[in-house]
């Protein structure tokens, strides 16, 4: 079985750009085999049996993924799956990324906070307790301060309004600074939370 003109050489390239972290395997659906991999770090070898269930590839299905893996090792992958030849063969591409999440677990444990703030150095900061009230209701909306909605600057607005932040003097400038609006648009919401 051949592969599609050119898609050796960019198999290669993929390989080699993401080496030693990257798998390619092409199976032969009909064969129900391996017929070529690229970095074997899964231990197949060519005329291995795929175990796929071919029923479920569908023809121009596109494709499939990302999605995770787990290994023999307790390694972690990210797959990818292109049906080519109308689904007659299955190009994989299996990126390891176990060592990303080891770093990614040493990037949040560096400097992360282990003990509680201490409560008298911020107990009179109503600035920092107003980042402090932004940044949660941001987290547990998921979504990223600058990339909120005018819905979801308002119901931010609302959140803080009960959680009484604007009783103090100079706060709706410090949440017009952390939202990136005017103290005018501010005050809009604030007014509409009210009414």
């Amino acid at each position: 079985m051949a592969l599609p003109d050119g898609m050796t050489s960019v198999i290669e390239a993929v390989v080699a750009l993401f080496h030693p972290h990257l798998e390619a395997v092409v199976h032969d659906v009909a064969a129900d085999e391996v017929v070529a991999i690229w970095n074997p770090v899964s231990g197949r070898r060519p005329g291995d049996a795929s175990l796929l269930e071919p029923d479920l590839i569908e023809a121009g299905a596109g494709v499939l993924g990302p999605y995770g893996k787990v290994d023999a090792q307790g390694r972690t992958w990210t797959s990818v799956t292109v049906p080519l030849d109308d689904g007659a063969t299955l190009l994989c591409l299996n990126f390891d990324r176990s060592v990303l999440d080891r770093a990614a677990g040493a990037l949040t444990a560096f400097a992360a906070p282990v003990r509680p703030r201490p409560a008298g150095l911020f107990e009179r900061d109503w600035r920092e307790e107003i980042n402090q009230l932004v940044d949660g209701w941001c987290r547990s909306s998921l979504t990223p301060r600058d990339l909120l909605t005018a819905a979801q600057r308002r119901e931010l607005v609302a959140h803080l309004d009960g959680k009484g932040v604007f009783g103090v003097r100079h706060s709706a400038r410090h949440v017009a600074a952390a939202l990136g609006v005017s103290r005018a648009t501010v005050y809009g919401m604030l007014k509409a939370c009210r009414d």
